[in-house]
């Protein structure tokens, strides 16, 4: 992985992704003490930056290779940015979702034409092996979420970004807080801005009790979670940061931060009324740090999706 990989990306992508904002409101700067800018990826297609790494993989394949198919495994946002991708791109696609996924995830993937194929992940169900037991018998193409360098330089093309906001705001030093699951986004995010904005410092935001990716920067080596259900984050719950993520996360991130449900539900409430905008519980762990943990005076949150079913939105608002 390295920058010129995102820059090509970014070539592929352009015209297709779109750039989203870079918000920010002085009541959340008072509310939290400091400047927070929110990066707005719950406003890309599909609702969540997983376009941007679906759209990098699926266009970089041979023609040979979209004509026979792609396939993912995702609890929704990667899912859908696939399945919207190979559509576009004229690909079958067949996507491998928990049974316990929002609903609307797994409707969202259906509709964009994809097959959805669900398995039990409570009950240890492996969705990798149930992967890549298919793409060997459809030969299929096989497009992780995180742990696959096109969809890597995918996901850095938001950092290429926030680096151009951030130096056009004159904002030379400042925290970059990243919903994380496996690491394809923050270490995208690393990368671009290593380049093109060396004095911002990601740092990984993850829900208690599947803080890997934290407590695998602390130790310095991959740590994974002892469970996979049991918080409202279902974006950003998987078993351990990617082999291809982690070196990177490790050269380049800050200590990361650990937030609670609670915490993401009102940073949720909170970009609703200040910033009019809607984040699902993963997408909001970002935001959550800013707003309710230690961080420099100046912070870069990346608000990475906007999936969330009604019910958790009701209750998210709830707590204003």
């Amino acid at each position: 992985m390295n920058i010129d990989m995102i820059r090509a990306a970014a070539k592929r992508i352009e015209g297709h992704a779109r750039r989203t904002p870079l918000l920010s409101s002085p009541f959340l700067d008072e509310l939290a003490g400091k400047r927070i800018f929110l990066k707005a990826e719950c406003l890309q297609h599909t609702g969540s930056f997983k376009f941007r790494g679906g759209w990098s993989a699926v266009s970089a394949l041979t023609d040979n290779a979209l004509k026979t198919g792609v396939i993912a495994y995702s609890s929704g946002n990667h899912a859908q940015g696939v399945a919207l991708a190979a559509r576009e791109h004229g690909a079958p696609a067949v996507i491998v979702m928990p049974q316990d996924a929002p609903a609307v995830k797994i409707e969202n993937t259906k509709a964009l034409g994809a097959e959805v194929v669900l398995y039990d992940r409570a009950n240890g169900e492996s969705r990798e092996a149930i992967g890549i037991k298919i793409a060997q018998e459809r030969n299929l193409t096989l497009i992780r979420p995180y742990d696959e360098p096109e969809v890597i330089a995918g996901q850095g093309t938001c950092g290429l970004e926030i680096a151009q906001d951030a130096n056009a705001l004159g904002i030379t030093d400042a925290d970059v807080l990243v919903c994380c699951g496996g690491g394809g986004l923050t270490s995208g995010i690393a990368l671009a801005v290593e380049a093109d904005a060396p004095g911002l410092k990601v740092h990984p935001c993850e829900p208690e009790g599947f803080d890997d990716v934290v407590r695998s920067l602390a130790t310095g080596k991959i740590e994974s979670n002892a469970q996979l259900t049991g918080s409202i984050c279902d974006a950003i719950i998987t078993p351990q940061a990617g082999d291809l993520t982690f070196p990177i996360m490790q050269r380049l991130c800050g200590a990361g931060h650990v937030v609670k449900d609670e915490e993401c539900l009102r940073a949720m409430a909170l970009a609703f009324e200040r910033l009019r905008i809607v984040i699902e519980p993963g997408g909001a762990a970002a935001l959550a740090a800013a707003l309710f943990h230690d961080t420099s005076d100046t912070v870069i949150a990346v608000a990475t999706g906007g999936n969330v079913d009604a019910t958790m939105f009701k209750r998210a608002l709830e707590t204003l």
